[in-house]
């Protein structure tokens, strides 16, 4: 199972989102650990094709798209466990949360 952490931002963030985005949001989320659990396990290479783009501009951080207009920022940090992935979640929200 892949570790994680939030930085205060993405929190906040979080917290704005209204629930209809939230559960967008949950949903995604749910198909990225899956597709991590495959990379773990060596099923997988990558995410499933539209759910995560490297951003422009910005070395090491990703986003996760989780609706038309929906995004989650993050980046991949040390692994806490062997074998284990660990992502640091840094925005979440729309399009303007963007760099």
């Amino acid at each position: 199972m892949p570790t994680h952490e939030e930085d205060s931002a993405f929190l906040r963030e979080v917290a704005r989102l209204t629930p209809q985005q939230r559960e967008q949001f949950r949903l995604a989320r749910a198909q990225f650990i899956e597709d991590l659990r495959g990379m773990e396990a060596g099923t997988t290479t990558w995410f499933r094709g539209g759910l995560v783009h490297k951003l422009r501009g910005v070395r090491g951080r990703y986003e996760l798209r989780w609706a038309e207009d929906g995004r989650a920022v993050f980046s991949f940090g040390s692994a806490l466990q062997s074998g284990v992935t660990h992502i640091r979640w840094h925005h979440c929200g729309t399009h303007d949360i963007l760099p």
